[in-house]
């Protein structure tokens, strides 16, 4: 027990005799143990900015890496959505777009009902109207597809055997003028465009007289 004891005062002993050494080196030399400090501090300090700033760039990083991901999840999510609206657009626009076929049906239906076929011409007592091979009625529709003027008619008029084309020409369609080469005839009709001109009394199929270039331009309902 006594070997332990001076065992354990040997010790204290060493190592307060250091210490009171170091201590003793440490005052004998102030001005190394205050730069030795300071140097010390600046390496902290440099180290402490250092791995500041390494992690501010791997935050900085991790961000910039995270809203590019982001940015690239939403991109992909609006591809998506846009590819999708315009697949149910296009189905739609399909299924709600007639076919060729029918549409021509459509379109030959409405023309045959708006135009005349045959075309009639006639006299005053004859109705106006769209002409069919049942319903024989005269057209007041009439177009002229060589002078491109539409050709007027007059109730109860015939024109004078002295009309001519420069006639037509130079007066259509003032009908001040057009009567001065008209004569009153009761159920006759005078048709006339810029270049061709008519007097009918009865119901006539318009191809009977080759020399007319008249068509029915459609009927408004």
């Amino acid at each position: 027990m006594a070997d332990d004891l001076d065992e354990l005062l040997d010790e204290v002993e060493n190592k307060f005799c250091r210490l009171s050494r170091r201590d003793c080196s440490e005052r004998g030399r102030p001005g190394q143990g205050r730069k030795r400090n300071r140097f010390r501090e600046e390496e902290e300090e440099a180290e402490a900015e250092a791995a500041a700033a390494g992690e501010r760039a791997r935050f900085s990083k991790v961000l910039t890496k995270g809203a590019s991901e982001e940015e690239d999840i939403d991109d992909i999510i609006k591809d998506i959505i846009d590819e999708n609206s315009y697949a149910k657009n296009l189905v739609k626009h399909k299924s709600k777009s007639p076919s060729p076929a029918s549409e021509n049906r459509t379109t030959s239906i409405q023309a045959h009902g708006k135009r005349c076929c045959p075309v009639y011409l006639g006299g005053s007592s004859a109705p106006h109207g769209i002409g069919t091979n049942i319903s024989q009625r005269t057209c007041d529709q009439l177009r002229c597809t060589a002078c491109d003027f539409r050709v007027l008619q007059y109730d109860d008029f015939q024109w004078d055997q002295s009309c001519d084309y420069l006639f037509f020409r130079n007066n259509m369609p003032e009908f001040r003028k057009l009567r001065t080469k008209m004569l009153t005839k009761k159920g006759s009709r005078a048709y006339a465009c810029q270049c061709t001109w008519r007097s009918i009394d009865e119901l006539t199929d318009l191809t009977v007289d080759r020399q007319l270039r008249w068509v029915c331009s459609k009927h408004v309902e």
